[in-house]
């Protein structure tokens, strides 16, 4: 328990109010000592509990130190109350920087290298920056700081946040938390992934780029630019493709979701590997892992800035760059740009998953978050701006070596982009060890972090949510939720295991996390109330939001997520991967596990009109009514007064 003390000084001749306070503080600190049988002072200057007494902390020190000798007009008294709070204080982050790191470690993952440069030349390039920027300006930032400065101010989880706003929408916390288990359970395999590529880095002539292996077929073809007497056909495959899909995933040893397969040993290992390191970086909350994200946030710029230069300097890297670039204004009359633009820029930023609110919850209350918003959402879309430099530069190189269209080298999207295309051009460089090596590392960087970030928000949730039973377990808790997460993850480390990927990536949390953060901006912004909230901002930074965050928190934010949601539930996606069409009740199979994790939300509202008593319109007008500050809560302290001088 921390330890302070409280000094209360008024005059004789002041008002009477304050007098009849000083006595009943008093006749409260008698009672309190006679009740824990404390004994009185030990010593002129010591307190019952042998700690030193405090002097009084004012201009007149003199007058102050005689009060109690008499009670002379005008002398002051002071009464020094040492207080106990039962509570441990919340843990804080050491540094600003460490707060600022970790959540451009989070909103920066793989999804800025590979998904962002693909989406925006297949929506018309250059063109698609400007439906970006406007999502971005009236859609994600705006979501972005609200969770920034709702977890900053009522320091909590995203369970325990929701008495505080409005209790019948707790379930939303729940799902968060269910979210997050989804991704730890497929995000972490393609670590592991990159953890393979790693190893198998460290020697002369990298595997990918021979076809005398054990699991190349006649079709591959060794193409390098010195290859002058062979030709890149339309069934050639490249050594690297199948490195990827018959060495690393090993999917051609299943034929779909129906019959995965074996669990793959080498992978198995590979995310063990990755889970030890994730254990020991959180374990011990944000002081550990505010740390580590030194490294794994800011090794990721080093590589790209070495990547960029590297590629800028290669054979036909201004093909790239001009296709990447080049813009196709006709692109934006189609829906689908701006239904593309709105999902990168909200996945990107990563409101709705818990995490902003978690690392807010650290910060000092009166931090500037509004700043941090800016400044952390800027450095996200321009990383994800230079990554498609870094990306295309590669791609014009390979097309100039293999004399193909760009387009038809950067057919391939996701991780293929990474693990086929861009190793492949690596192998092809000079000093192709060392570059495979930092690239790699990169990959495995990039997505420690947000997983560190994913996981902490799970636990400050849980910690917030049942402070008495888990408080004091936190390591062995966080050991229980990585063991789950690496038993969820085996069925992605089977032969088939890249299909279930795809499968959890589609379904299982783009459509519940956009619905679950849509409610909560309703809560936030209808329920709780905007000017409530922006009187909390006022509270914490010493000025209100404009009139514009206002706008977006009520109508523009609601509607940008809606847009999102509708779009998806009218063009389901078609879901292929390689040569495997996704079956009809894999589709089903996809949204039932996107709605097991959205059904916490309905759950817990009737849960809790059931609970409550009174009539219907009291049980209602209860569980909308956010609980007064001061109230009993984890994150309250309980003062007991136990001895004053």
């Amino acid at each position: 328990a921390h330890q302070f003390q409280l000094l209360i000084t008024n005059k004789d001749g002041g008002e009477h109010e304050k007098e009849q306070e000083s006595q009943e503080n008093g006749r409260l600190v008698a009672d309190s000592v006679a009740e824990k049988g404390q004994k009185s002072c030990s010593g002129p200057g010591q307190v019952s509990n042998g700690y030193p007494s405090t002097s009084p902390q004012s201009p007149r020190d003199g007058a102050g130190a005689g009060a109690d000798r008499g009670s002379t007009p005008g002398a002051f008294r002071t009464l020094v109350v040492q207080q106990t709070s039962l509570d441990p204080p919340r843990e804080t982050w050491s540094k600003k920087m460490d707060f600022l790191l970790s959540v451009i470690g989070y909103a920066v993952d793989l999804g800025n290298v590979w998904r962002f440069p693909y989406i925006c030349y297949q929506n018309g390039g250059g063109a698609f920056l400007l439906p970006y920027l406007l999502m971005a300006v009236f859609g994600g930032v705006p979501l972005f700081y609200m969770e920034l400065a709702l977890g900053q101010f009522h320091r909590s989880g995203c369970i325990s946040i929701w008495k505080h706003i409005c209790p019948i929408f707790k379930g939303i916390g729940f799902a968060i938390c269910i979210i997050a288990l989804y991704i730890a359970f497929y995000y972490n395999t393609i670590m592991a992934w990159a953890l393979y590529y790693l190893l198998s880095s460290f020697r002369a002539t990298l595997p990918w780029t021979t076809c005398t292996n054990q699991w190349n077929t006649p079709n591959c073809t060794h193409y390098l630019s010195t290859d002058l007497n062979v030709s890149w056909t339309n069934y050639s495959i490249s050594p690297a493709e199948e490195f990827y899909i018959r060495q690393v995933l090993q999917v051609h040893l299943s034929p779909g979701l129906h019959q995965l397969g074996w669990v793959s040993w080498q992978l198995a290992l590979c995310l063990l590997f990755i889970f030890i390191v994730v254990y020991f970086s959180i374990w011990k909350g944000v002081k550990t892992s505010g740390k580590v994200v030194w490294v794994t946030a800011t090794f990721p710029y080093l590589v790209l800035l070495i990547l960029l230069i590297r590629g800028a300097t290669l054979p036909g890297a201004w093909r790239g760059v001009v296709f990447y670039l080049k813009p196709d204004w006709s692109k934006l009359l189609t829906t689908t740009v701006w239904l593309d633009a709105a999902a990168q820029i909200f996945f990107s930023l990563g409101p709705g998953f818990g995490v902003l609110l978690a690392f807010a919850s650290y910060n000092p209350f009166h931090n500037n978050c509004y700043k941090d918003a800016l400044v952390t959402s800027s450095v996200n879309c321009l990383t994800s701006f230079l990554s498609g430099f870094v990306i295309f530069t590669v791609l014009g190189y390979m097309a100039e070596m293999r004399q193909q269209r760009v387009e038809t080298v950067a057919k391939d999207a996701g991780p293929s982009l990474l693990f086929i295309i861009y190793a492949e051009a690596i192998a092809n460089m000079p000093a192709a060890t060392f570059f495979a090596i930092i690239f790699f590392l990169m990959i495995i960087m990039l997505g420690l972090d947000s997983t560190f970030a994913g996981l902490e928000g799970v636990i400050t949730a849980m910690l917030d949510e049942f402070p008495h039973l888990l408080a004091r377990r936190r390591e062995w808790f966080v050991l229980g939720l990585v063991c789950v997460c690496y038993l969820g993850a085996l069925s992605t480390l089977t032969y088939g295991g890249a299909f279930v990927v795809k499968l959890f990536e589609e379904y299982a949390t783009g459509p519940a996390v956009i619905t679950v953060v849509f409610l909560e901006v309703i809560a936030v912004s209808w329920f709780y109330g905007t000017t409530r909230f922006c009187n909390d901002v006022q509270l914490m930074l010493g000025f209100a939001p404009g009139v514009f965050w206002r706008v977006c928190w009520v109508a523009i934010c609601p509607c940008f997520l809606l847009f999102i949601i509708g779009s998806f539930l009218a063009f389901p996606p078609e879901v292929r991967l390689f040569d495997y069409l996704y079956p009809f009740w894999t589709t089903v199979l996809g949204y039932c596990i996107g709605v097991s994790s959205f059904i916490c939300v309905p759950s817990y509202m009737v849960y809790l009109l059931v609970t409550t008593k009174g009539t219907f319109k009291q049980r209602l007008l209860k569980s909308i009514t956010p609980e007064a500050p001061g109230s009993s809560g984890p994150q309250r302290d309980t003062i007991v007064i136990t001895n004053a001088v």
